[in-house]
């Protein structure tokens, strides 16, 4: 049985939330912006033998190299790599700049609605280092994301806004999970963007 912290705003460590990174009006832009002009994929994941789509888009934006360019994927699945918007190079410079890090790869996700979701997780691939540091910024509906610890199975529960950002560092994504759930009754879409750092084997 999953115990329920009594106040989700409480992050374990690892995580730390900032509710407006972004004014409305700007993250309403950028949502529109995106929905409407990157390109947009649904891999396909094999589980226990069984492959399906998986329930949400994706564009994965990455700097491309004829010799180095960086590559990712998962659960069997290998993304198209898309070179990075003017918008958000600029985002991933200032982020760079500010946690001092060199971030060269962005996921953006596209829930369409509250039946796409994402399930229980770590982004614990060996080419995202041992303690990487991933900074999500949320556009669009909100969406209940939920992290989880492994050993303790504590869940914590944290609603992400428009114009939102979520940084997790540190050791959370060796000491606990997450996901956003389905929120059936939810109409309006949501994107994603998560900036991190992917090397090259």
């Amino acid at each position: 049985m999953q115990r329920q912290k009594a106040n989700p705003h409480m992050l374990p460590n690892g995580f730390y939330y900032q509710a407006k990174a972004l004014s409305a009006q700007k993250s309403l832009d950028l949502f529109y912006y995106l929905r409407d002009s990157l390109t947009w994929q649904q891999p396909k994941t094999t589980v226990f033998g069984k492959t399906n789509p998986i329930p949400r888009m994706q564009c994965f934006i990455a700097d491309a190299d004829a010799d180095a360019g960086v590559r990712y994927g998962y659960s069997g699945s290998t993304l198209n790599v898309e070179p990075w918007p003017d918008v958000l190079d600029a985002m991933r410079l200032r982020l760079n700049k500010q946690f001092d890090v060199g971030f060269n790869a962005l996921l953006v996700n596209l829930y369409r609605d509250g039946n796409d979701c994402m399930g229980w997780h770590a982004d614990d691939e060996a080419e995202l280092g041992h303690e990487p540091i991933i900074v999500s910024i949320s556009l669009g509906a909100e969406r209940v994301f939920k992290i989880k610890h492994k050993v303790t199975k504590e869940v914590t529960s944290l609603t992400l806004h428009s114009g939102s950002c979520l940084v997790m560092n540190g050791l959370s994504q060796q000491q606990y999970l997450h996901a956003l759930p389905k929120q059936t009754r939810l109409a309006h879409p949501r994107i994603n963007l998560t900036f991190r750092t992917i090397f090259q084997k």
